[in-house]
């Protein structure tokens, strides 16, 4: 049976150069990276090389990225540190990020009575800059912003470098979860005044089980776990010599080819957008994922004239893979968070499902997903 994959945003396939490294690193370089005998220098040296070189993909020193094991513990180490160590008494961020933020904000207010607000969206799901200032002005506690970069369920963009200027006109703390957009697009860290970004490897054709957080210099972070000085002291256990290897590797194909691959997942995109609209009138775009200028050339949310719970199930069966949303929710009957904030009522009703690309979606693939969508919506 042919198969197409076209859930790029739960995770993407690894890149074949990442496999051959991170081979080669487990063959040669088995050594423990805090021995000091000539196995744990090679080790300590590949590591040290890659966070080096990550650095300065975003303009930055290499003592401001400590290596994590995802996406969702560097958003925990950032959140946690922000109110236990850097005395934030204020969270503001929105309601349609991530459960790796939402679910930690949640935790830390039960725990530590922070306030929490949550900046009104307009009707396509983006942020109200008008609104974050006026949050943003109204109190003088110490505040930390958590706003992802790129939305995982819809795509939108956050401006980010505005956002982190507002942010510091009112001295608080800026942290982005730039998951779903490392390796996509431009990062200068030099000229965004972000406190905090996160990132995880399995997203740009690394490895699963790795990832990185930016923490910018003068602000100190003390680790979640115990028990080793790893990390500059920040995170204690042994480092994940072969995923950090593979993570370098990836991010450095992803941003050696960027243009070309914007270019490839655009294609893509305007292309099932096209031919989905010419397909159904009745077919329409979550969010702003139709809106080439403010969303990810690599995520389209689609919602279709049709109510079917067992949408994604029988297009699995038909060979589609896709989601509805974020996978972590993949199991749970709930309906998405993040379409619960920008669809009306009886737009919930109707089934979405979320496509997302890469460098390596075929037309074919897409091509393969509208002639079986077309079965289900005419």
């Amino acid at each position: 049976m042919k198969t197409v994959y076209l859930d790029n945003a739960a995770t993407t396939p690894m890149a074949e150069e990442v496999v051959e490294v991170m081979r080669k690193s487990m063959l040669e370089m088995f050594g423990n990276p805090s021995s000091t005998h000539q196995y744990g220098r090679k080790a300590k040296t590949v590591i040290e090389t890659a966070r080096k070189e990550i650095a300065s993909y975003f303009k930055v020193s290499s003592s401001e990225i400590i290596f994590t094991s995802s996406g969702t513990e560097s958003n925990n180490f950032i959140l946690k540190n922000a109110v236990e160590n850097l005395g934030v008494k204020r969270i503001i961020t929105s309601k349609i990020e991530h459960h790796a933020v939402l679910h930690v904000v949640d935790f830390l207010k039960e725990k530590y009575n922070i306030e929490v607000e949550y900046v009104a969206l307009d009707k396509f799901g983006s942020i109200l800059l008008s609104d974050l200032e006026d949050k943003l002005a109204s109190s003088k506690e110490k505040t930390l912003v958590s706003l992802m970069m790129v939305n995982n369920e819809i795509g939108n963009i956050l401006p980010i470098k505005e956002v982190a200027l507002m942010v510091k006109k009112y001295n608080g703390f800026f942290h982005s979860d730039t998951v779903q957009a490392i390796g996509y697009f431009d990062l200068n860290l030099s000229e965004i005044p972000v406190d905090f970004i996160t990132a995880s490897a399995h997203k740009f054709h690394g490895p699963k089980g790795v990832g990185f957080v930016f923490v910018r210099k003068g602000l100190v972070v003390k680790p979640m776990l115990y028990g080793g000085s790893q990390e500059k002291g920040a995170r204690a256990s042994t480092e994940n010599v072969h995923g950090i290897v593979g993570m370098h590797e990836a991010l450095r194909l992803s941003i050696k080819d960027r243009g070309n691959n914007l270019m490839h997942v655009q294609n893509i995109k305007n292309y099932v957008i096209e031919q989905l609209r010419s397909l159904n009138s009745g077919i329409s775009f979550n969010g702003a994922s139709a809106d080439i200028k403010n969303s990810s050339p690599t995520i389209l949310s689609v919602k279709l004239p049709i109510k079917n719970n067992m949408l994604l199930f029988s297009l699995d069966l038909k060979g589609v893979a896709a989601s509805a949303g974020s996978a972590c929710q993949s199991g749970s009957n709930k309906k998405s968070h993040v379409l619960t904030q920008v669809l009306e009522k009886e737009d919930l009703e109707f089934s979405s499902v979320r496509l997302s690309f890469s460098k390596y979606t075929k037309m074919m693939d897409v091509d393969f997903f509208i002639e079986i969508i077309n079965s289900f919506v005419v």
